[in-house]
């Protein structure tokens, strides 16, 4: 899995920039097709200080992305990497259902 890691307007520290690659490469244990990821963080407003943190799943055919508001870098990249463990399980479970619609077909032909 190839991941790239963008900070939008700032210098992130050592530590936020190991916690998001590390969670990120956790995915990698719920569906192994994970092509490439992109890690976007940011400030919504410089004044109230709104971290965004977005992240971008390329798998097989499409692109999975979740973004997540929070006042810490660290929650927002935790609530975006739970929302993509929930699109993965979907993901994996649609391919499932296809994949047994066509064994079905077959086993009815034979």
């Amino acid at each position: 899995m190839n991941i790239t890691f963008t900070a939008r307007r700032f210098r992130p520290h050592a530590d936020i920039k190991e916690h998001a690659l590390d969670e990120v490469k956790k995915l990698g244990k719920f569906y192994d097709g994970i092509v490439s990821a992109n890690i976007i963080l940011s400030f919504e407003r410089a004044t109230n200080s709104v971290k965004k943190s977005e992240i971008n799943l390329h798998v097989y055919g499409t692109v999975l992305s979740a973004t997540e508001k929070s006042e810490d870098f660290i929650k927002s990249i935790d609530k975006s990497v739970a929302k993509l463990t929930l699109q993965l399980n979907k993901y994996k479970s649609k391919l499932r259902a296809k994949d047994k619609g066509r064994v079905r077909a077959i086993q009815d032909k034979v």
